[in-house]
């Protein structure tokens, strides 16, 4: 432990380029290696999920990964539900070169309302590809949508917030019980972001089928600038692998998988 003050105590964390990978007695020849990776009742040919965000990922995207042999998530509260052909509106985004005013326009194009239509949509032209298909919404608007996506026929329902828990408190709306509300649907469901042992057990225990790590990508998301949140991705995988491990031996061996979101700072 790292004392920061009297009063406070703080453990040393680290990134993902802060460690290397060291070899051991026995080296494997490259074609030897599989870097396939099964989750539910699929398999893919190398276990990189893109993260659903505007700016790199659309139908056509998310359509072209999948044929690749990757799981391509689509932002179900992005452009792509909210606007008929969005392609003008992102090309008209990429040319804005000042921060403020691209901020600006940014919350004047996501006011336009998410349409369900527009969800059934994307997810059925996916599908209509022949590749997985997978929708990703807040924990805010799963509720709301969640009927939509799963007669959309969805492989997979992805839950994605800038920190998720299994025990939010709200005292103006609702929350959403996890538990309950992954009980009730047809598909697997992915949850986070979460970065310590004790926030992913209690997302495990809600039968999520995989567990985010992180706050939403931290190669280029500002959680860290603006909330003042981030942990450390390398030491964020260790103790949430650390919690599947202990939920592996209190649920009799039902393996939940850990995804890292973001913190890929070079290959």
């Amino acid at each position: 432990m790292i004392e920061i003050g009297r009063a406070k105590r703080a453990t040393q964390v680290y990134s993902f380029d802060d460690i290397a990978i060291v070899p051991t007695r026995r080296t494997r020849s490259p074609q030897d290696v599989k870097l396939t990776w099964s989750i539910d009742a699929l398999t893919f040919e190398f276990p990189i999920v893109a993260a659903p965000m505007d700016s790199v990922m659309s139908p056509d995207t998310a359509i072209a990964f999948g044929r690749m042999g990757g799981l391509g998530v689509l932002n179900l509260e992005g452009l792509w539900t909210r606007y008929d052909d969005p392609d003008p509106i992102l090309a008209e985004l990429a040319e804005i070169s000042d921060a403020v005013a691209a901020t600006a326009r940014m919350q004047e194009l996501y006011s336009e309302p998410v349409k369900p239509e527009l969800i059934a949509e994307r997810m059925k032209q996916i599908r209509d590809a022949g590749v997985p298909v997978a929708g990703a919404l807040s924990p805010q608007r799963a509720q709301e949508f969640a009927s939509v996506v799963e007669r959309a026929g969805v492989d997979f329902f992805v839950i994605r917030g800038t920190t998720v828990s299994a025990e939010h408190v709200s005292s103006a709306q609702e929350p959403l019980n996890l538990k309950e509300f992954i009980r009730k649907l047809d598909v697997p469901v992915i949850v986070g972001g979460c970065a310590t042992y004790q926030a992913a057990l209690h997302l495990m225990r809600t039968g999520a089928a995989g567990v985010l790590v992180g706050f939403g990508g931290a190669a280029t998301g500002r959680t860290r600038h603006v909330l003042g949140v981030e942990v450390p991705m390398a030491s964020a995988v260790a103790d949430v692998a650390a919690a599947r491990r202990d939920y592996m031996d209190e649920s009799g061996g039902r393996y939940v998988h850990v995804i890292a979101d973001g913190a890929l700072g070079r290959s």
